[in-house]
């Protein structure tokens, strides 16, 4: 879609804070866990100081990509009333089922959740549609047709 990262408001709120988190508190407690781990005697054979620094990494990590998506990223506009965008709730009726999918940017798709990435093939066919609209969608079953019952 976009060659930058787009967030839902309510994305953005999540990546702020676990950024938030991160830097006040993981950081903190890992300092003193690496700390407790030094007072335990040579450090090339400490497990515990190994396992403190892979996390310090980690964290570290996370916390510049989170910094760096913040940085670039474009929060979607507000859905219209009917017409679905990157952070529309969606309920569709597919193979005789009610199911709810939330557009959201790549950087918040959590299928298990029903957020839905809108640069996935599915996320992408809904977007622009409106309700009543008849979504068709190919997949590795064949094509699968969504009808559009509510947007959200």
């Amino acid at each position: 879609m976009a060659d930058y990262p787009v967030l839902t408001e309510e994305g953005r709120k999540k990546l702020e804070d676990e950024l938030k988190k991160l830097k006040e508190v993981k950081r903190k407690e890992i300092k003193k866990r690496i700390e407790l781990a030094k007072d335990h005697g040579d450090l090339s054979e400490n497990a515990d100081y190994q396992d403190a620094r892979e996390e310090q990494a980690f964290i570290e990590g996370r916390i510049l990509e989170i910094e760096n998506v913040l940085k670039s990223a474009v929060t979607a506009p507000q859905s219209d009333r009917n017409g679905i965008r990157i952070g529309s709730k969606v309920v569709v009726e597919v193979e005789g089922q009610t199911v709810q999918y939330n557009i959201v940017g790549s950087h918040e798709t959590n299928p298990e959740q029903g957020l839905i990435s809108c640069d996935s093939p599915l996320g992408q066919a809904f977007l622009g549609h409106f309700i009543g609209d008849k979504v068709e969608v190919e997949t590795p079953k064949g094509e699968v047709v969504y009808q559009i019952k509510e947007v959200k």
